[in-house]
Parts: structure tokens; C-alpha cells; sequence
């Protein structure tokens, strides 16, 4: 950049954060709510000779501030924007679900960093200072946001904007979009068909919650869908739909609620389906307790790197609700029947593995029963066992013509007519 330029820009920001406080000012002494309204005009009563165009995009700007992302307003209007990082003043990031992308938006100063984090806090209800100084809301709009102040976060302060899109993908949208197959949708909608208990495990941003809502959007419209979660992400286009948000405890530590009296509660309600947002922590008792007792065709989703270490975390999970090993063997047999796994490639998220859990002679494991390739989908062991089941749901004569049968066997056909 050339000298010229940076002093043109020094200067524009100048004027920006000039005419920011002068707009601030004007709308917080008038007793009304702050509204984009409000702030165009104060914009114009400001007596800056901006031109229309200009003073447009000040009123913008300036709301977004006062009300908004701030500088990030503009990443957020992105609708495939689903994830904002912002790790300093010249380090933002977004990702719209090929990998993380650096942007060009950049913060002035840290200052501005903590004061929008401290505003977006505030506005979910709570405080965020060095007393408390990592904070995850949720916020009108459908944002969840997270933020950590220095001296937690060595490089200043972070924030982490996850963003729930109010549009829902059906099925043929994610197909289409190169999630799964025909044929992978086809096991997919049999699945929910027949009440099958399932687990959508993944890594961090792997498109669990998507297809977890796309999923639950299949449920018959008689089905009554009870919904728990940490922060309400899942939003299943079905006309029965209710959701429990969980709670942190008010400053004395009161008040709190959390996801395993939140399941308690819901068991109350006469669900059809219950649906754990993301099974975390000691929740899954109550979850695995619940798809033990008549509340099939449930689950939820939960953090894994590949489906064959979901029977791990459970384990991991169940600890901390006080089960040991063999009682989570126990009662995952006979709760859950299907994992599928979704993971990110270098062309998009994918159904990765759809598996079975079954109990084997070295313990509880995720079988494979449909497996991605590159190549293609392909047939696991398990496969044959899991197809009895979808069968009356599956359309007839339906054979899977993948690329073979399961990876370092001999290739083969699976098919439903031939079981």
C-alpha cells in the first residue's frame, strides 16, 4: 500500500469512528429503541455531506455497530457463511463449509474486539469481564456466540460466531450438494422410517446439526419431536417441534439447568421422538435411559473423529454420570442402533460411513455397513443385518451398486431381495 492510501484510510477511519460517536450519542438520548431508522436519520442530522450512497452505507455500518456484528455484519449477510473467527485485529476468518477462508475484514484496534464481544455478551443476557472471562451466548438472529478475554486468551480477545441459518436443506438438497448418494439417501430416509436409534457423530463444523435437521424434517407430522439442547441450533421444518434450552446458573450460581433434567423434564412431555442437541456430558445416562424405554427412532449428535470411537466416548460420556464400562456396554445395546458419521473433505461435507453397533467378542464396536470411497459407497459386514431392518422402508428391489464390497474383500452386491 502506498503511503497516499494509508493516509486516505487513516483518515476515512477517522472520520468513521468521528461520526460513530456523534450518531451514538444522538440515538441513546432519545427515548425510543435504537432502529435502523433512528440511526439513518441521526446519520443525516449529523450535517456530514456524505451524498446518498454514502450516507446509506453509513446508516449501515453504524447500525451494525450499535446493533449488530459490527465490522463482521457483512460476513454474516453471506448465507453460506456458517462459522466467524476472529482471532485479532488482523486475523478474521469464516468458513462457508469448504475449510476455513481468511477475510479481508480487519479491527482497528483489540479495543474494538472486546467491546463488540462485550456488547454481543451483553446483549445474550450476560457479562463478560475479567471475572468472568469466557462467555458463550445466544443471540437474536440466530447467532451462538463465544467469546475469551486475555489473559485466558494469550493473543487478546477471541471470538468464535457460529451461525444458525433459518433456511433447513431437505435431503435432495444435501444430495445434491454432494453429502450422499441416491441410493445413501434412500438409507438415510429408511432409517427415520423405521424408528431406528441413531448417533450422527463428526468433528467440529462437519455438517452434524444439518443433516440432524434434515433428518428429523422426515418424522410423520403426527410425531410430537421434543427437542434439548445446549443452545437451540436444530430447527426441522415439521409442524410438531418443541425445544428445551439449557441454563447457566445467575451469578450466585442459582438457576442453573442442564441437559440431563432438561431430558428428565422432556420424558414428561409425551415425546415421540427425543433428540439430544449434542450429547457432551453426563446427559447421555438420561438419553440411553430413555431410547431404553420405549423412545425409539431418538438420539442425537456427538463429537467424534471417525465412528468407530463413539463407543469410546460413551464410555467416556458415561463416566462422567458416575456408569462404568459395562453398564454403558448395557445400555447402549439395546438403545442405540445406527452411527453415522459425517466428515469434511477437500470438496464439501460428506456422509462419510453409516455403521451398526454390536456387541463383539473384544468389545462394543461400530460396524461398518456402508462405507465412502472416493470411488463411490461401499458395502461393510454389516451391512446384510442393517438392510433386514430398512427393508419394508427401502423401495423394492433396491441394490446397492457401490464400487464393491467392503474395502479389502472381494467385490459385491448387496441386495435387500437377495437377503
Amino acid at each position: 500500500m502506498n503511503p497516499f492510501e494509508a493516509t486516505r484510510r487513516r483518515q476515512g477511519r477517522k472520520l468513521d469512528s468521528l461520526l460513530l460517536e456523534t450518531v451514538r450519542e444522538s440515538v441513546l438520548a432519545g427515548h425510543g429503541p435504537v432502529t435502523p431508522s433512528t440511526v439513518a436519520a441521526a446519520v443525516q442530522a449529523s450535517g456530514r455531506l456524505l451524498g446518498t450512497a454514502g450516507a446509506l452505507e453509513a446508516a449501515e455500518s453504524i447500525n451494525a455497530e450499535l446493533n449488530g456484528l459490527g465490522p463482521l455484519q457483512q460476513l454474516a449477510q453471506d448465507p453460506a457463511v456458517t462459522d466467524i473467527f476472529v482471532n485479532g485485529p488482523n486475523s478474521v476468518w469464516l468458513d462457508r463449509g469448504q475449510g476455513l477462508e481468511r477475510s479481508s475484514v480487519h479491527f482497528d484496534t483489540e479495543q474494538q474486539i472486546r467491546s463488540l464481544a462485550s456488547r454481543l455478551v451483553s446483549a445474550g443476557g450476560r457479562r463478560l469481564d475479567d471475572g468472568s472471562p469466557c462467555v458463550d451466548v445466544r443471540l437474536n438472529g440466530g447467532y451462538r456466540v463465544h467469546a475469551v478475554l486475555s489473559p485466558i486468551s494469550t493473543t487478546g480477545t477471541l471470538l468464535s460466531i457460529r451461525i444458525r441459518r433459518e433456511k433447513v436443506f431437505t435431503l435432495p438438497e444435501l444430495r445434491e450438494g454432494g453429502m450422499f448418494s441416491e441410493q445413501g439417501e434412500w438409507v438415510l430416509r429408511a432409517i427415520m422410517s423405521q424408528r431406528l436409534s441413531f448417533l450422527i457423530s463428526g468433528a467440529t463444523g462437519s455438517g452434524k446439526t444439518t443433516l440432524l435437521s434434515a433428518l428429523l424434517g422426515l418424522s410423520h407430522p403426527t410425531e410430537r419431536l421434543v427437542l434439548i439442547e445446549d443452545a437451540a441450533e436444530l430447527n426441522p421444518v415439521h409442524p410438531h417441534v418443541v425445544t428445551l434450552e439449557s441454563r447457566h446458573g445467575n451469578l450466585e450460581g442459582g438457576g442453573a439447568l442442564d441437559l440431563g433434567e432438561l431430558v428428565r423434564q422432556a420424558l414428561r412431555m409425551r415425546p415421540d421422538r427425543l433428540i439430544v442437541g449434542e450429547c457432551r456430558g453426563a446427559e447421555v445416562r438420561e438419553l440411553l435411559t430413555a431410547l431404553n424405554t420405549g423412545h425409539t427412532g431418538g438420539g442425537g449428535t456427538i463429537h467424534a473423529n471417525a465412528a468407530e470411537a463413539v463407543p469410546a466416548r460413551l464410555v467416556a460420556l458415561g463416566a462422567l454420570a458416575g456408569l462404568n464400562a459395562e453398564a454403558v456396554r448395557l445400555q447402549v445395546s439395546n438403545a442405540l442402533d445406527v452411527v453415522i458419521h459425517v466428515d469434511r473433505t477437500p470438496t464439501g461435507r460428506k456422509v462419510a460411513s453409516i455403521g451398526v453397533l454390536t456387541d463383539t467378542s473384544e468389545g462394543q464396536k461400530v460396524v461398518s455397513a456402508l462405507q465412502w470411497h472416493p470411488t463411490g459407497m461401499t458395502c461393510g459386514p454389516a451391512w446384510p443385518a442393517l438392510a433386514r431392518r430398512l427393508d419394508p422402508a427401502l423401495p423394492a428391489g433396491f441394490d446397492w451398486s457401490g464400487s464393491g464390497g467392503a474395502p479389502g474383500t472381494s467385490a459385491e452386491t448387496w441386495s435387500v431381495d437377495a437377503l
